[in-house]
C-alpha cells in the first residue's frame, strides 16, 4: 500500500456477542457477523498511514471506527487511490444491498449527511459485487484493479463466522 490519497473499506468480524461504548454515539452491541466500515484517507501518509493505524488497537481512540476495533478482527481491506473523496459514494453503494444492516446510525459520520458508514451482514459481502456497483455509479472506477482487496492480518484468533 502507498503513501497515496483514496477511499477505503474495512472488512471486519464479530465472532461473539459483545458490547462497547462509542463516545457520544453511545452503546454499540455488535453481534457475530461482517461489518464494513468506509472511510477515506487524505492526511499525511495517505492511506498507507491510515490503514496502518486502523490495523493496531488505539489506546486513545480519536474515530468512531477506533473503539470497535478491539472486538472487531480485522479481515481484509478495499481501497482505491483517488484525489477525489468518494467515502459517501462507497457507503451509498453499501447501504444499496439487501443484506446490509445499518448497525448504528450516525456511525463515522458525523461530518456528513450519511446515515453510517458501518453496515452489517451476516456473510461476507463479495467484493467483485460491489466494485461493479461502484462501476455504475463512479465513472471513476474503469478498470477492475481500482479497487483492489488486501488481506493486511494474519488469520483470527477466534473463530469468527463462516466467509
Amino acid at each position: 500500500m502507498q503513501a497515496r490519497s483514496g477511499t477505503y473499506a474495512l472488512i471486519m468480524v464479530c465472532a461473539d456477542e459483545q458490547q462497547v461504548d462509542i463516545g457520544k454515539l453511545g452503546r454499540f452491541s455488535a453481534e457475530p457477523g461482517f461489518y464494513v466500515y468506509v472511510g477515506s484517507a487524505f492526511g499525511p501518509g495517505g492511506l498507507k498511514a491510515r490503514i496502518a493505524h486502523h490495523a493496531r488497537i488505539s489506546h486513545c481512540p480519536h474515530w468512531h471506527i477506533d473503539y470497535l476495533r478491539p472486538i472487531l478482527h480485522l479481515k481484509q481491506v478495499w481501497y482505491s487511490y483517488d484525489s477525489e473523496r468518494h467515502e459517501h459514494r462507497w457507503a451509498g453503494a453499501m447501504s444499496r444491498f439487501k443484506a446490509a444492516t445499518i448497525p448504528m446510525a450516525g456511525f463515522g459520520a458525523s461530518d456528513c449527511s450519511c446515515q453510517s458508514h458501518l453496515f452489517r451482514f451476516s456473510r461476507k459481502p463479495s467484493d467483485r459485487l460491489y466494485r461493479d456497483r461502484l462501476k455504475c455509479r463512479l465513472k471513476v472506477y474503469r478498470k477492475q484493479s481500482d479497487l483492489i482487496g488486501v488481506d493486511p492480518s494474519p488469520a483470527p484468533s477466534k473463530k469468527g463466522p463462516r466467509e
